[in-house]
């Protein structure tokens, strides 16, 4: 009987582990740059999992954030904008025993497409989702 309450209170203490690690985010936050790469990666545990280069000005080095994704809706969001600047919504979490949960510990549950580039900080180059309308074709001048 002693062996079941053992069992049956390591169980408890693991469910509890696990719900704790997965609701609790140690950080938040955006990150923006280019999806470099990007791909359902696993044995067992399929998760998707991708690179993103940041570059915070031009000719500077880049750096790499790596990241994984859980839901296949945001998966598939990410896939739409692959070539285009991005801005990512992550939740940074620790304390996940396996990578059966993701290879990285920054989680993304949002994404949207950039539509300004900067160039230097408050510098901008605005880039329409649309081109502007043509004018009216230019006539003989009197």
């Amino acid at each position: 009987m002693r062996i079941v309450g053992a069992l049956v209170g390591i169980a408890i203490l693991l469910f509890g582990y696990f719900w704790v690690a997965l609701s609790w985010n140690y950080s938040t936050g955006e990150r923006a740059g280019w999806i470099q790469k990007f791909s359902k990666k696993g044995w067992f545990c399929k998760t998707w999992e991708g690179e993103m280069a940041m570059v915070s000005m031009p000719g500077t080095a880049q750096e790499k954030f790596y990241f994984t994704v859980w839901d296949d809706a945001v998966a598939d969001d990410l896939n739409k904008v692959m070539g285009k600047r991005v801005s990512l919504h992550y939740e940074e979490k620790v304390g996940l025993p396996t990578s059966c949960f993701g290879e990285t510990r920054h989680y993304v549950t949002r994404v949207t497409a950039v539509e300004e580039i900067p160039l230097a900080p408050g510098i901008v180059v605005p880039t329409p989702s649309t081109p502007p309308p043509a004018g009216p074709p230019a006539g003989p001048q009197k």
